[in-house]
């Protein structure tokens, strides 16, 4: 197979002009008519260079390349450190601020007082506050008590007592000014945390089961292969320049949304060879939304790093880097097609032949961890559900010492914006649920407030057009009060994902009802906070974008009307058993509106 930006001037044209119809009279010698002109065709198109190393494309095509080859953006923690916390803001080369500062976990924040209508481009030094969103990055969202402490007391001195979980299983401060950004990475390194990669086009935090080593469920724990990877490669300048950021998910179980990474391990049990992983490339979200496809491997534990570094490399050389719009993995397999890719992987960067596996089974409802459940231990875990992430220094410092006073010292995050106390004796459960309530971290929530999932929006990012976490703390009570009276007959979770703009931070694409953030007519000629509607999204069983209806959208103000009633027509027109996912895509468009 022939990927599409591989061919060169020699390979057959994309289009031909059709042959002109022609007929030898009768009386015509044979050998004339042969001789008669060919049909003219099209000249040899030749395809536009997309970049490519491993293609001898190595001048770079567009302004975010430059920059990387200008100067390895792992080097500007030395600027930030000697001269940039000295100098404060004003004193940031705009090359630094805006490229290199992401490749240590630092973006500008938005600047407060600026609606929807100035989300763009050309008014980014209106948008660009003075100060930052930091990301700690948790390979694996596992954490000790001393850790969980320090992030909270950074937040509280720092940060103005701000501190989000993310769907990455990291931790975001806002409010963070330069001047103390060198004495917040004292604090973390000092317990074993960093911010190195946290964001920018290199291998992002590694996302893990936050019962790795202790489910009951899963085939096998990978935390190895996890530690070996942030060990080997986080913060090499070999693989600290990629095309874009690069996804890895990897578990025992299929909690870690593995579907929507760049590379992903999923435990599987091979019936020759026993435990171990299976891979998959390509997924990811935003504009051009695909699913990760099988790769067809089985991989050993051991080799997990090794086969990691190798699917890295494939797309640092090979990756597209003239349009950032086309540079993630997803689209160089979609060209290539996943046999192509597993040719490669093997032939030029492994050296050798994977070998075949088995598909694991695919699970029914996300995989969340709310709740109590037991460890191999003997000991129990208790998630707690915040509402869309949003927590502080504070709630993380008391949830610290609530941990160590029942005599737990591990603590993790999920890719659901959730947080998992490990370890807590079966007499101490009772005792962690009710201290922690009283802070907004219940571990039997509602439906709503368990399954309800948002990125930043406009509070803090530049690219948003809409409010989301802010407005989930008020949605999610609403709907409890709202659907009271059927709460009992949903023996199906029901997913609430709300995005700030096209990007997908908040995975709408993949809930099954999804919000897509944009400005919107309210019907009188002004452009209000709105959101485009996805309906029946989902991972795992039914997985795919869900469903889209044409011109269909809502205002922010009546976000609450829409999702009552189309639940309300759900629970009236299911049938037995059916998922949300499952009726949406049948469902007269009525019941969806």
């Amino acid at each position: 197979m022939t990927s599409s930006t591989d061919a060169g001037p020699a390979d057959q044209p994309e289009t031909a002009a059709p042959a002109r119809e022609r007929r030898v009279r009768p009386d015509r010698p044979r050998a004339e008519a042969a001789a008669a002109p060919r049909a003219r065709t099209g000249k040899p198109v030749k395809r536009r260079a997309e970049g490519q190393w491993a293609l001898g494309y190595r001048e770079p095509l567009n302004p975010n390349e430059q920059s990387k080859k200008d100067d390895n953006p792992l080097n500007v923690r030395a600027r930030i450190e000697n001269i940039y916390s000295k100098t404060g803001f004003d004193g940031i080369d705009k090359g630094d601020l805006r490229g290199r500062f992401r490749w240590w976990g630092l973006y500008t924040q938005r600047e407060q007082g600026y609606d929807g209508t100035y989300t763009g481009d050309e008014n980014i030094d209106l948008l660009e506050a003075k100060y930052f969103m930091m990301r700690v990055r948790c390979d694996g969202g596992a954490l000790n008590a001393a850790q969980l402490r320090t992030i909270g007391e950074i937040s509280t001195e720092f940060g103005r007592d701000t501190a989000d979980l993310s769907d990455r299983e990291n931790v975001q401060y806002h409010w963070i000014e330069v001047e103390n950004v060198p004495e917040i990475w004292r604090r973390l390194e000092q317990v074993g945390l960093h911010t190195t990669e946290a964001c920018g086009d290199c291998p992002r935090v590694i996302l893990g089961s936050p019962l790795a080593g202790e489910s009951l469920d899963e085939i096998v724990d990978p935390t190895p292969a996890i530690e070996e990877i942030v060990r080997r490669y986080i913060g090499k300048k070999e693989y600290s320049n990629l095309p874009r950021k690069f996804k890895t998910a990897i578990s025992g179980q299929q909690d870690v949304v593995h579907e929507i990474n760049d590379v992903a391990f999923v435990g599987v049990e091979h019936p020759e060879h026993g435990p171990g992983l299976d891979l998959w490339v390509g997924g990811g979200l935003s504009t051009n939304p695909m699913l990760a496809q099988r790769v067809g491997a089985w991989v050993p534990l051991d080799e997990v790093p090794e086969v990691w570094e190798a699917v890295v490399a494939v797309f640092r050389d090979y990756g597209y880097r003239r349009l950032r719009t086309k540079a993630r993995l997803k689209f160089l397999i979609k060209d290539w097609g996943i046999e192509k890719f597993r040719q490669v992987l093997e032939d030029e960067y492994l050296k050798r032949k994977l070998i075949d596996g088995p598909a694991p089974a695919q699970p029914d409802k996300p995989i969340d961890h709310v709740g109590v459940q037991k460890l191999r231990n003997g000991l129990n875990a208790v998630g707690f559900s915040p509402i869309a992430g949003r927590v502080s220094g504070t709630i993380l410092t008391k949830v610290a010492a609530a941990a160590e006073r029942i005599g737990s010292d591990r603590i993790r995050f999920t890719p659901y914006q959730k947080l998992i106390v490990l370890d807590v004796a079966d007499d101490k459960v009772e005792e962690l649920i009710a201290e922690l309530e009283p802070l907004g971290l219940q571990a039997r929530p509602s439906m709503w407030r368990k399954n309800l999932l948002a990125c930043s929006g406009i509070e803090f990012c530049k690219l948003s057009f809409v409010e989301t976490r802010k407005r989930s703390q008020v949605l999610a009570p609403e709907l409890e009060q709202r659907l009271a009276d059927i709460n009992a007959q949903l023996d199906v979770p029901i997913t609430i994902n709300i995005n700030g703009c096209p990007n997908s931070c908040g995975r709408s694409q993949i809930a099954d009802i999804g919000f897509k953030g944009q400005l919107v007519d309210d019907g009188e000629g002004n452009q209000v906070e709105g959101y485009q509607v996805h309906l029946g999204g989902s991972l795992g069983l039914d997985s795919g974008f869900g469903r889209k209806l044409r011109q269909h959208k809502v205002t922010s103000v009546e976000l609450g009307d829409y999702i009552e009633r189309v639940v309300r027509n759900f629970v009236k027109n299911r049938d037995a058993g059916e998922r949300f996912a499952q009726w949406a895509v049948r469902a007269d468009e009525a019941d969806l509106r």
